[in-house]
């Protein structure tokens, strides 16, 4: 899938994709990444995939893994922008937010039932805030956090459709 990012520098958009990736595309921890991908690209029935730069695919700037539950749900297990993009030195912006969008996108395609168009996560409780003000997700337990169709689309719609 084709999207762009802003390149924070320049203030401009940048020609990304988001494609599905193989365990060699998996980061490493050594690299600054903070969970261990080729660990986690072992988990039976998620799907993983990456956020590269149209120019520099060979890059990652952030990945994303998500699964099915109960085969109707879709949770999103993980997701990590690239160390380089993290906080407000980070090169390029709109990363969490268009995987996160992809997700959602997702989750209208895979979910089945009362679930289509839910993303399910869990989320670090320091997060919680930049989940509910930045991606209108909601908290409903603890640490579980759902986006909702209606807020989904309209993620699907900045992030993805920009």
């Amino acid at each position: 899938m084709e999207i762009q990012v802003i390149n924070v520098q320049h203030n401009t958009r940048i020609d990304a994709q988001i494609e599905k990736a193989s365990f060699k595309d998996m980061p490493m921890k050594k690299k600054g990444w903070q969970f261990t991908w080729r660990i986690l690209f072992k988990t039976e029935g998620a799907e993983f995939y990456k956020l590269t730069l149209k120019d520099d695919a060979l890059n990652i700037q952030g990945m994303l893994m998500f699964s099915l539950m109960y085969e109707e749900m879709l949770y999103m297990n993980n997701i990590e922008v690239a160390p380089h993009n993290v906080g407000s030195a980070g090169k390029f912006d709109n990363i969490a937010g268009a995987l996160i969008a992809f997700a959602c996108l997702k989750s209208f395609e895979l979910g089945k039932n009362t679930y289509k168009g839910y993303l399910t996560f869990d989320s670090k409780t320091k997060l919680i805030p930049v989940y509910k003000e930045k991606y209108g997700a909601i908290n409903s337990m603890g640490q579980k956090m759902f986006i909702d169709p209606v807020q989904g689309l309209k993620l699907i719609k900045k992030y993805l459709e920009a």
